[in-house]
């Protein structure tokens, strides 16, 4: 199988597509083994960073920087900017896939996916997009309908798609979320086996609202729970100053970070509960590892993280606190969690209940059905 593959802007839309890459290269697919696959991306990007370490188990592949621009939210000048920047990422990639020759296409939202997938159908390459989150951004909305099949993680999501083959797949993570050990995972990030552990994680990008009501919570968190904070890049400084400011013996029991890569995977199987937003990657990654979760969606996205967060919570698997809320209600929140071992363990449970391990594999046959498809057409 001749494999590109696209996403990006965010790691929810990255990380996914590199679980099923692992699934591929495990041989999840044996009658279309992976012959080759590439990446296709914007330049100095999320998925650039992610891609080219290796992250997820997938291992490393080439990378193809395109142009690209969002639309939603733009002033017309921007929009008109955007508009060309896609014009452009539309020859870019019109070129790679004369080059690569791919049988199939695998994308996951974001705008960078646009110029690819339009140049897959005009090149006759099949086309399977997945969706990561409860509702379809507008990139995906759009996109579904030169889509041949559309990958989704639950099957309410349909309703957001008519007229579109539609396979409910789950959410695919990445294989180290059912293979490590909590000890393992504890000692990797140099924490104590014995004693609770909360993961405050804003996401690939970080969250400066999750970020300041942790610094304002801080020490009387730290005096209840070890913490291990992802601040992103901007806030990174602050956090190591804030820690260097501690007591010796607290400042042992926080640990921020810019952020994880691949030792994300030992961060959200180490931890006893999360403070984090409602990104897609909490739908698949905190039931894998059966994590509580205290989410915070973040108010500028739409509605597609208050929808996440409410999946989880109707489930029993979260609590919902409002971004404006955050600052007042971190630390009682926390705390009556914390406090309350029945009802974390019963979180944990409903948490657990809602993975799919069989996601990345799942899509990874689709990925086979339409290479397969995609072959006997040029025969």
């Amino acid at each position: 199988m001749r494999l590109l593959v696209t996403g990006g802007g965010t790691g929810g839309h990255v990380y996914p597509a590199l679980a099923v890459i692992e699934a591929l290269r495990n041989g999840a697919a044996p009658s279309a083994p992976l012959e080759a696959v590439a990446w296709v991306g914007q330049r100095d990007s999320i998925e650039e960073r992610i891609v080219t370490r290796g992250d997820a188990g997938a291992g490393p592949m080439a990378f193809h920087a395109i142009d690209a621009g969002a639309l939603r939210g733009a002033n017309p000048l921007k929009a008109a900017h955007s508009v060309l920047r896609l014009m452009r990422g539309y020859r870019q990639a019109q070129r790679l896939v004369a080059s690569f020759r791919p049988e199939v296409v695998f994308a996951t939202g974001g705008y960078v996916s646009v110029p690819l997938v339009l140049a897959a159908r005009r090149g006759g390459c099949r086309v399977l997009i997945y969706l990561p989150d409860m509702e379809p951004g507008l990139a995906v909305r759009w996109l579904s309908r030169q889509a041949d099949r559309v990958a989704v993680s639950f099957d309410a999501v349909r309703r957001h798609l008519p007229g579109v083959e539609v396979v409910v797949t789950g959410y695919p993570v990445r294989r180290a979320l059912f293979e490590t050990t909590r000890e393992a995972a504890r000692r990797a990030l140099a924490l104590p086996l014995e004693g609770e552990v909360l993961l405050v994680f804003g996401g690939s990008r970080g969250a400066r609202t999750i970020n300041r009501a942790t610094r304002g919570a801080l020490q009387a968190l730290l005096e209840r729970v070890y913490v291990v904070h992802v601040t992103g890049h901007q806030d990174y400084a602050e956090a190591e100053a804030v820690r260097q400011s501690l007591t010796p013996a607290l400042r042992e029991r926080y640990h921020p970070y810019a952020y994880l890569h691949d030792r994300m995977t030992d961060a959200l199987v180490a931890s006893d509960l999360v403070v984090a937003r409602a990104g897609a990657a909490t739908l698949g990654e905190f039931p894998a590892v059966g994590l509580p979760a205290v989410l915070v969606p973040y108010p500028y996205a739409g509605q597609h993280q208050h929808v996440n967060a409410d999946h989880l919570a109707r489930r029993g698997a979260a609590v919902v606190v409002e971004d404006a809320d955050l600052e007042v209600r971190l630390l009682p929140t926390v705390r009556a969690l914390l406090d309350d071992p029945p009802r974390l363990r019963a979180m944990a449970a409903a948490a657990k209940a809602a993975s799919v391990p069989g996601a990345a594999a799942a899509i990874a046959q689709h990925l086979e059905e339409l290479a397969g498809s995609r072959a006997r057409d040029a025969a």
